[in-house]
């Protein structure tokens, strides 16, 4: 998978200084909807918070994956935020979460959407990996370190 399919520059923000996960989830719909896809962003967080009911999307670790499906758009879109502080989640084991990747997929993905799903909590089970996420001070660097990592950069985790 390329996750530069996902991202663009546009929508990886770092530092971003946010109090609860209901703002989280509004920042990265306005992030998506920016994007140049002509999404509207309320029905995007609508999405988003739908499946949180469902159950958190924080996987532990101070990570979280929140993910939705829409119609209206032909691929999937992912935002990244790196929080200046971690906030409540709800993750599993009840850490706070500072780093946030969401993911917005057309209706009708399924298959793709649970790959999809499979490469970013590899990608964010390396705890190197997310070390050096925390570290990183600039937009620019956090897009360069998402782009580049690949699943065989885990085996030195």
């Amino acid at each position: 998978m390329n996750i530069t399919e996902l991202l663009s520059t546009e929508r990886v923000v770092c530092s971003h200084d946010v109090a609860s996960k209901k703002r989280v989830l509004d920042l990265v719909s306005e992030l998506i909807a920016a994007g140049g896809d002509k999404l509207d962003s309320r029905a995007i967080f609508d999405s988003l918070v739908g499946r949180e009911r469902l159950g958190s999307t924080g996987l532990g670790n101070g990570v979280a994956l929140p993910h939705g499906r829409l119609g209206g758009t032909e691929h999937a879109l992912g935002a990244f935020i790196r929080l200046a502080k971690g906030v409540d989640f709800d993750a599993i084991d009840q850490q706070p979460v500072d780093l946030v990747f969401a993911l917005l997929v057309p209706e009708h993905f399924t298959d793709e959407h649970l790959k999809i799903l499979a490469y970013l909590a590899e990608m964010f089970s390396d705890r190197v990996f997310c070390e050096r996420l925390r570290a990183t001070t600039a937009d620019a660097e956090l897009y360069t370190l998402l782009t580049r990592w690949t699943p065989s950069d885990s085996i030195m985790t």
